[in-house]
């Protein structure tokens, strides 16, 4: 396949944009491998330093029994067989072990997650944000993911210190009724703006390998780079298909779709963080190199993502000490 002109225009040099179209994005996309590869890096480099790897950490606090059917999350209420046991919400000072346990290890974010369609005002919610005190307080980022909120939760979350809050679109707005029905595209996208009015930083991404088809993954992203400003941090991440959910059956995701998400989130969105997320555990070594090669600056630190797996602390901190990647100390996600 040939350069197009619709991506010519995106070098290292080019202004910021909100006003992608998809056509646009899709050529990035389907360039080259390692056209894309280098225009990426390009980009990346123009707008941050390559060798800020921010190191997250991820803790389920609350974990099971959602009466969301997102098709891919064994969480789900509706999905039994995935086996998931339902659990109460962790008590503050455990969460806030795990958060100093994590820090020790060299993160430098700590993101809490509950399996919730909206928390509900009261004592979780509470403890919720006394959680996101604590974190602060250790001197580390904090993100939470709790499902929809409202303007006054939001508001009540950035008042607690809360950094960035994550709520992922997981894919194009044509593709989602394929994976989700208990919540609309536009519920998702009043959360994410509830959490913009606040002040706190957005982190949204979405998911690769559900079935749809580039178009889709193009959508995604021109719905992200579109806002204004850019989020602060998009998560990547590949199916990790659960035994017991309606996508356990899905194929494993091909590493280099991986890696071509990750350049066309680099050059869209010149200064997010692009956080290599979910099904990163299944990559080489090699395929995660290619990743940050082509703009990924983050990761998800520890040994577990919610409820699956992800890469051992000590294989991730020997990769980073073969690249030569000193991760510095508390490093804020960029802002526009």
């Amino acid at each position: 396949m040939t350069e197009t002109s619709a991506a010519r225009p995106v070098l290292a040099t080019s202004a910021i944009r909100h006003d992608w179209t998809v056509p646009e994005i899709q050529a990035i996309h389907d360039l080259p491998l390692l056209d894309l590869v280098y225009r990426a890096a390009e980009v990346h480099r123009a707008h941050n330093d390559p060798a800020d790897i921010q190191r997250a950490s991820l803790l389920s606090i609350k974990t099971g029994g959602c009466p969301e059917d997102c098709a891919y999350c064994p969480q789900s209420a509706h999905h039994k067989e995935a086996g998931v046991p339902r659990e109460r919400l962790m008590p503050v000072d455990a969460v806030l072990k795990e958060a100093a346990a994590a820090k020790a290890s060299g993160a430098h974010r700590f993101c809490m997650g509950a399996a919730w369609r909206q928390p509900k005002d009261g004592p979780e919610f509470d403890a919720v944000l006394a959680m996101v005190r604590g974190v602060r307080n250790l001197g580390m980022e904090a993100c939470v993911t709790l499902g929809m909120l409202n303007p006054s939760q939001a508001a009540r979350l950035a008042e607690a210190g809360l950094t960035s809050y994550n709520h992922n679109l997981d894919t194009g707005p044509e593709f989602y009724g394929d994976i989700i029905s208990t919540r609309t595209y536009e519920d998702r996208l009043t959360t994410l703006q509830n959490v913009r009015d606040a002040g706190i930083g957005v982190c949204c991404g979405g998911i690769v390998g559900m079935g749809e088809g580039v178009t889709d993954r193009a959508s995604m992203l021109q719905v992200l780079a579109n806002h204004a400003p850019h989020p602060e941090s998009v998560p990547i991440n590949a199916l990790v298909a659960v035994a017991g959910t309606p996508l356990a059956e899905r194929p494993a995701v091909d590493p280099l779709d991986l890696v071509r998400m990750c350049a066309t989130a680099r050059i869209v969105m010149p200064r997010a963080r692009v956080r290599l997320s979910a099904g990163r555990k299944d990559l080489t070594r090699e395929a995660q190199i290619l990743c940050f090669l082509a703009g990924a600056n983050s990761i998800f630190y520890g040994e577990r993502l919610l409820t699956t797996e992800n890469n051992e602390t000590d294989a991730d901190a020997e990769l980073l000490r073969d690249l030569g990647i000193t991760v510095p100390g508390l490093t804020l996600a960029a802002a526009e």
